[in-house]
């Protein structure tokens, strides 16, 4: 699918249908894991293609489960929740998996409605349509379908507005991370394995999908919203929670995402954060001062970028921690987690500071996935290919979900490359006058 166009698939069936796999998280919810394995019992994915597996977060006694459930275990270490997630995915066979947790009960056409686009490409990842309910009195047998509507609970309003604006995700961009919800989650298991499971490194409550979430954007992730796919949670959102500790907790969450998901939103506005947005590679430079000249005016651009350089020039950038030579860890780091990649084949100059910036911002969303500036073009800047006639790479801007996309499909189908001439920078030639630049004459 070419950028997020999960709609070119609409009235599709997949044909065999998948093997499934429902991995419900638990801990200490018996009465809640009863009603959502009785939910997934009623399922009307073919059961010998569907399996359920709970995994049980170090409850002080293991939850009972029936005949034909596996159960698995880990110890308790604290809230672990990430940990048992992947748990389940090791411990399943399905082609595509699904993640519920156990206090959160399908309806009847969950599974089919989940697992549909994953089973036609393997880059969906698809939410479903979480609804809250007070069960307390509910038989855990009645019917999901019929008790949950009798007994709605206020639905988080913002959720619901952000689905409808962006027409159930298909309009979805770099901050869209924040709409998918690990309690009602499904992607290919290939997909997942390309991307990494869960980080266990989230120990306390919420995040942890969000960054899982924010990897698949970059890594390639078509993001879908499923309205028919409801799950009834029951009990209230956790905004609508009375505590007094919850700001501070979700505060504790957003500090732990900042450094993280490295996009405008979500980082720091003023401090650095640990994730690079940007990758800046500068592959040679004919001296200190060109190289120092173009990772200056690049880095007034792009302030949070981290920028490779030759490694007989970086003496001149030995009081900047951005800026490091191609052996460094931190390039290493950068080149698995930026969502944009800028590779300047020579030194440049950047005029305009709004227009790189702008570039930058504009791949990976919708379905642009590379710019190229040239210089010397007969183009008219127009999207389509490099044009060949006889235009000068001057730098080239690349999207890592375009760079993920394509790996995984092994062609650049999926997203555009935008040749554009280079009216906003140009290459360094000679030797350039540093104190004129920097004095503003020249």
């Amino acid at each position: 699918m070419p950028g997020n166009r999960w709609d070119l698939l609409d009235g599709l069936v997949p044909d065999p249908l998948p093997t499934v796999s429902v991995v419900v998280a638990h801990y200490r919810q018996q009465a809640e894991l009863d009603r959502t394995l009785a939910a997934l019992a009623r399922q009307d994915h073919p059961a010998e293609l569907l399996e359920v597996v709970v995994v049980d977060d170090g409850s002080p006694e293991a939850p009972r489960v029936p005949d034909g459930i596996r159960l698995v275990v880990q110890a308790d270490e604290g809230f672990r929740l990430s940990a048992a997630r992947n748990l389940g995915v090791r411990s399943s066979t399905g082609e595509v998996l699904c993640f519920l947790d156990a206090d959160t009960a399908p309806e009847p056409g969950w599974v089919t409605a989940m697992s549909r686009l994953p089973a036609l490409a393997p880059e969906a990842v698809v939410v479903g349509t979480r609804r809250h309910a007070d069960f307390g009195g509910v038989a855990v047998d009645a019917p999901v379908e019929q008790e949950g509507p009798r007994h709605e609970l206020p639905a988080p309003r913002w959720l619901d507005d952000a689905y409808r604006a962006s027409r159930d995700l298909l309009d979805s961009d770099d901050r869209s991370y924040r709409h998918v919800i690990g309690a009602v989650l499904a992607c290919s298991r290939s997909f997942l394995e390309a991307v990494g499971g869960f980080d266990e490194d989230f120990t306390t409550y919420g995040g942890e999908d969000w960054e899982w979430a924010w990897r698949a954007w970059r890594g390639g992730a078509v993001l879908a919203h499923e309205p028919a796919a409801v799950a009834w949670h029951d009990g209230p959102d956790w905004a609508g929670r009375d505590s007094v500790d919850r700001q501070r907790q979700k505060n504790g969450e957003t500090l732990v995402l900042s450094g993280l998901v490295p996009v405008e939103g979500s980082r720091p506005r003023g401090l650095r954060g640990a994730t690079p947005d940007v990758l800046v590679r500068l592959a040679a430079a004919p001296s200190a001062g060109t190289a120092w000249l173009c990772v200056d005016t690049v880095l007034a651009a792009l302030p949070g970028s981290v920028v490779v350089v030759p490694d007989e020039h970086l003496p001149v950038f030995a009081a900047d921690a951005r800026v490091v030579g191609a052996s460094d860890e931190v390039a290493a780091r950068a080149t698995r987690t930026a969502r944009v990649t800028v590779d300047l084949p020579a030194p440049v100059r950047v005029r305009d500071a709004a227009s790189l910036l702008e570039a930058v911002s504009s791949v990976g969303v919708g379905a642009l996935g590379t710019v190229e500036v040239t210089e010397g073009s007969t183009g008219d800047g127009q999207d389509g290919a490099p044009d060949e006639g006889g235009g000068t790479s001057v730098l080239r801007i690349r999207s890592s979900r375009a760079e993920a996309r394509a790996r995984l499909h092994g062609t650049e189908e999926f997203f555009e490359t935008r040749c554009v001439a280079a009216t906003w920078c140009e290459r360094v030639e000679g030797e350039p006058s540093l104190a004129a630049y920097l004095g503003g004459w020249g």
